[in-house]
């Protein structure tokens, strides 16, 4: 296999690590010619792609929660019901892959960038969509790793080892807001206090995490994208006949999947679910790499289950260790595509404790990397798109 070494993956990392790249930021469009170059120069035809974008999260889900907390503490029961209610719906709408309605009709827009690059014929029966993202995550004192991990070291062993998800981190932006409506409504006044409480809370953090710096992203998900251009270049110099390969570095992952949303509205009524296969990679450079079971912010959206198999199928056939069983309580661009419909796998990867490295900090550095398991999801992630192409030919 021609994929990239340990050595030129770091050295891809690094060289885009040192570019600031908020979401729908210039340092985000910089990172995206960085990427497209690297695909051209492994082979694939690679372009630029443009799409609106709000570009953060802290200010949908910061002004829909803090219209709750103001709701609430009014005495007003009509209208803390309408606002609590109302504010729930939209924070919902937000986190989950939907419409986004609030953000796109409501809050200004900037210009996110995606980079799209191509191996073999577009008129091909078969396509593989491999995708990343490269914009990188604001920090805040809700992703202090200490906090996680103060609290797992300390469950009892049986405990930590039937723990099989992330914790729901965006639970209290939803469930805040809708004690607030429901306390309203039901003239409930200690829910309605206790929902008022919760959706200030989530404001005051959403506001901490705006005026924070943006963090260097190695793991996540500068990993993702070293992993796409390394297996440009694998399939370039070995191609798969009569397969299409979509190469997708998406811009405003972060501020909930944004670029994926606008790449969905442009290609995929031109993407045939039945003869389309979507390989997520983020976050892959932790120690352990691992396939997600199912992930969502508020409910759980389950990943097929034979394409989950197939996929532990190459796993096993190449030694890669798969972590088994975890669920991830936030969201990746796959959701985006799971939800459209498409047999869709996730990879990421995490330490001893169930949970990724430097997360969202300013640790999230390249010498923080494990170069092993990014390598390993390379490896993995060309044998997947080999025999996904055979099989379903």
């Amino acid at each position: 296999m021609a994929l990239l070494t340990r050595e030129e993956l770091r050295d891809l990392i690094e060289r885009l690590a040192a570019i600031e790249r908020p979401s729908a930021s210039p340092g985000e469009r910089r990172a995206a010619e960085l990427i497209a170059e690297e695909l051209r120069a492994a082979g694939a035809e690679a372009r630029l792609e443009e799409e609106s974008a709000h570009g953060t999260y802290w200010w949908p889900i910061g002004l829909l929660t803090g219209l709750a907390a103001l709701a609430g503490a009014t005495r007003s029961r009509l209208l803390g019901a309408a606002a609590g209610l109302a504010a729930a719906a939209g924070v919902t709408d937000d986190v989950t892959g939907g419409s986004q309605w609030f953000r796109r009709n409501l809050l200004p827009s900037r210009t996110t960038v995606n980079v799209v690059g191509e191996l073999g014929p577009r008129d091909a029966e078969r396509t593989v969509l491999v995708m990343a993202h490269h914009d990188a995550a604001h920090s805040g004192l809700v992703f202090h790793p200490g906090l996680p991990r103060a609290i797992l070291r300390r469950l009892p062993k049986r405990v930590l080892d039937s723990t099989n998800s992330t914790p729901a981190t965006m639970w209290g932006a939803v469930g805040g807001p809708v004690a607030v409506g429901l306390g309203s409504l039901l003239g409930l006044r200690r829910l309605r206090r206790a929902g008022t409480l919760v959706s200030a809370g989530f404001t005051a953090a959403m506001v901490d995490i705006g005026l924070r710096r943006v963090v260097p992203g190695a793991n996540d998900n500068l990993t993702g994208v070293a992993v796409v251009v390394s297996l440009a270049r694998a399939l370039r110099k070995d191609p798969v006949p009569g397969l299409r390969v979509i190469l997708l570095s998406t811009g405003s992952e972060e501020s909930f999947m944004e670029g994926m949303q606008a790449f969905g509205r442009r290609h995929f009524a031109g993407l045939d679910p039945a003869r389309t296969h979507v390989i997520c990679v983020d976050t892959v450079g932790s120690p352990h790499l691992l396939a997600l079971e199912g992930e969502g912010m508020v409910w759980m959206n389950e990943y097929p289950k034979d394409f989950l198999a197939l996929l532990g199928d190459c796993a096993g056939e190449l030694g890669v260790y798969l972590y088994p069983g975890l669920r991830l309580r936030n969201a990746t661009d796959g959701l985006i595509a799971l939800r459209a419909g498409y047999p869709t796998v996730a990879l990421g990867s995490v330490d001893d404790l169930k949970i990724p490295t430097n997360y969202h900090w300013p640790t999230d550095t390249p010498d923080n990397v494990d170069y092993g398991t990014v390598a390993d999801a390379a490896r993995l992630c060309e044998r997947l798109v080999r025999v996904t192409a055979s099989r379903s030919a």
